[in-house]
């Protein structure tokens, strides 16, 4: 049986959400004045004219895009997906979570991943990468996975997938910090302690409730 929740980790989860929430406001401030780059230091984005792989005339040679701004494309389409991911699982979690703590998690998640999402679309836009329409075959089957369980079940099925995608968004992020494009490359920088912390919180909830995620318990 899994034990409940106590009042002193509900205030610590409660604490490390507000100190992580005033950080991700604080650098999403910091990131609106980033986005207002430079004509001369913004990067080419592939398909616009005068940026590599567009052709200037019928028949005349083309440079191909460098495969970090490639990659930054696919940086922030996984990112959305992640998010969207992140989001689904989250919201249901609140209808099906037993436990006041995973609860209270999980809107939290809702919220952050959600304005993670938001800080990314004016970026996303001069990359030409849109929003997921729809969840992926795997997400819809973790959906549908969770959809079958309650209580303390659902509760550690939660939490692993959940670990799961924190892992991944983790990896992507570290991974950015290295971006062609500069916005890119400041909010890989200025993301990665709120997501560090999150997931700190989330292998705090885990260990409470007797869950392993990421070879711990």
């Amino acid at each position: 049986m899994i034990p409940q929740p106590s009042c002193k980790t509900l205030s610590l989860v409660t604490a490390l959400f507000l100190a992580s929430a005033t950080a991700l406001a604080q650098q999403g401030a910091g990131l609106g004045m980033q986005q207002q780059v430079p004509q001369s230091t913004q990067q080419p984005v592939p398909g616009q004219p005068g940026s590599p792989g567009t052709p200037a005339a019928p028949g005349t040679p083309t440079d191909q895009a460098s495969p970090r701004a490639y990659a930054d494309q696919a940086f922030v389409s996984d990112t959305f997906k992640n998010n969207q991911a992140q989001v689904q699982l989250s919201e249901l979690a609140q209808q099906k979570s037993s436990s006041p703590d995973v609860k209270q998690f999980s809107q939290q998640m809702v919220k952050v991943h959600t304005q993670l999402t938001t800080q990314l679309e004016p970026i996303a836009k001069r990359l030409d990468v849109s929003m997921p329409k729809k969840p992926s075959r795997k997400e819809k089957h973790e959906m549908d996975k969770l959809q079958a369980l309650s209580g303390p079940d659902f509760d550690t099925a939660y939490l692993q997938a959940m670990a799961k995608e924190q892992e991944h968004s983790l990896k992507e992020f570290k991974s950015e910090e290295a971006a062609q494009n500069p916005v890119l490359q400041k909010i890989a920088q200025v993301d990665m302690p709120v997501l560090t912390q999150h997931f700190q919180i989330l292998q705090k909830l885990a260990q409470e409730h007797n869950v392993t995620i990421g070879g711990s318990k």
